[in-house]
């Protein structure tokens, strides 16, 4: 096929994907499914006729997006939100996700006629969260959470990857040799994870030594510096023997959480990459199913959905977290909002190109399993935060009041602040707000009014302020603007 027509076809999938999301997020369709329908429907099955049965080449594409993805992730992740429940994070993506897979591997054992190994890496393949699918569809429909359930899920999508990889491809090894057993696991799971965030870390903190450092002569190099950042860092771990996906993750928050140049335009660029590797990955997928070979495995395929949402995804997030202070409908809201998303399909791809017996039909079951999580969950994610009763009032996005990168090696900052209701600085004087030395508020909206605050200027609920200040000032002045704390 001449390269003009590759190129027209994929720009074409591309376009009708990006019209489709916003189509979907008006008639409250997951825009995961809008990715793959389009996908489905240039495949051979479909009107577009797209032969494509090359599960290699859609699993390498799905490594490298997947790796990318957890790097954006990573940058993009908060480590002061983060903080107070990391514990409970790290839980949910290893004893959650390994509970998840044994309880899968009982319902394939018992309902489905897999043999344990054979039931445990359907478990495997399924047991991890989708965070993008999660958050496109809370801030499609502009629904929050409330507490410590965002950054918590957000914390348990983006890290419960790396564990259900292990799982799988370890399964795949059992598999393909009978004499060994699950109990050779557990040292190659240390060795793995141990590595792969001893990499992470340190290649984290030597990209944002090189930024810099190295002071280009063109700002268009640094995205495709953090790029070859990004790659190096799953590409050398895996290389090595270590956990690549946890690395690449770990690599991204350090990096995210550190002062480094062109730091805003920078998550921005991996923002859309990450965008771009999802929208090529879902139609990707889409155009390596058959659906005329989804029929023969409904029956299946819903059963093992209805077991996965209503039984194992609840019982591993209620066990996992036995010793978190959260309550039932905290812990209900996470069960429910457990996705599934592209990890799981990319994953099924392992024992299509591993050759393994069964191989089709863990691919077709893991599909079905992902449309039904996105139809049933994804669309139905506000009504069960309302009616849980755990939304958060809404607080809709809105753009930086100025864009400003300072300099890494300057000691100021602008900090933006949007004043709560109840607000310590609520109805005070900006010369009365005690702010540190050398602070000064540069800007103030009020509404569609946008003023340079004097001394006299009363502070309000609701105002958007922009402050320039130290950096190390930055939570003494937070604080100052913090709620205050209810009387009684």
């Amino acid at each position: 096929m001449p390269i003009e027509h590759i190129l027209l076809g994929v720009a074409t999938m591309l376009l009708l994907s990006i019209i489709a999301s916003k189509a979907s997020a008006r008639l409250g369709v997951p825009v995961l499914l809008a990715f793959l329908a389009i996908g489905m429907l240039a495949g051979s099955d479909g009107p577009g006729g797209i032969h494509f049965d090359n599960a290699r080449l859609a699993q390498s594409l799905g490594v490298v997006a997947l790796a990318l993805i957890l790097f954006a992730g990573g940058l993009d992740t908060n480590r002061e939100k983060i903080r107070p429940v990391w514990r409970q994070g790290i839980l949910l993506a290893t004893i959650g996700v390994l509970l998840t897979a044994g309880l899968m591997a009982c319902l394939a054992k018992w309902a489905l006629g897999f043999s344990w190994r054979e039931g445990f890496l359907l478990g495997a393949i399924v047991s991890s969260t989708d965070a993008a699918a999660v958050f496109a569809e809370l801030r499609s429909r502009s629904v929050r959470l409330r507490g410590h359930l965002e950054p918590l899920l957000e914390l348990e999508s983006g890290s419960n990857d790396p564990m259900a990889v292990f799982l799988t491809l370890g399964m795949i090894s059992l598999l393909m040799e009978p004499s060994a057993s699950f109990a050779g696991l557990i040292p190659m799971f240390f060795f793995q994870m141990g590595l792969g965030a001893a990499l992470g870390l340190a290649i984290g903190k030597g990209l944002t030594f090189i930024i810099n450092r190295l002071r280009l002569e063109y700002e268009g190099l640094y995205p495709a510096l953090t790029l070859s950042g990004a790659l190096l860092t799953y590409g050398l771990t895996a290389s090595v023997g270590g956990n690549g996906f946890l690395a690449a993750y770990l690599a991204g928050i350090i990096l995210g959480n550190s002062d480094f140049i062109h730091k805003r335009s920078l998550i921005r660029f991996h923002d859309g990459l990450a965008w771009l590797m999802q929208l090529a990955m879902f139609l990707t997928l889409g155009l390596l199913v058959f659906p005329t070979r989804l029929v023969p495995i409904i029956g299946a395929g819903l059963l093992a959905s209805a077991f996965l949402i209503f039984v194992a995804r609840p019982v591993s997030v209620f066990a996992s977290l036995l010793p978190a202070k959260l309550g039932v409908r905290e812990k209900t809201m996470l069960s429910w909002v457990g996705l599934r998303g592209a990890a799981p399909i990319i994953m099924a791809t392992f024992p299509l190109v591993a050759g393994i017996p069964k191989a089709e039909i863990y691919f077709n079951l893991v599909f079905f399993i992902v449309l039904t999580s996105s139809l049933l969950q994804g669309t139905t994610i506000s009504l069960m935060a309302r009616w849980l009763g755990v939304e958060a009032p809404p607080s809709p996005r809105q753009q930086s009041l100025l864009e400003y990168e300072p300099p890494v090696a300057t000691s100021n900052d602008l900090i933006e602040i949007i004043v709560p209701a109840n607000s310590a600085a609520g109805w005070r004087r900006v010369m009365d707000l005690g702010l540190p030395e050398g602070a000064l508020i540069v800007l103030q909206v009020k509404g569609d009014e946008t003023i340079v605050p004097g001394g006299g200027t009363i502070i309000e609920a609701n105002d958007r302020l922009l402050i320039f200040a130290r950096k190390d000032d930055r939570d003494r002045i937070r604080a100052l603007f913090s709620v205050t704390a209810p009387s009684g």
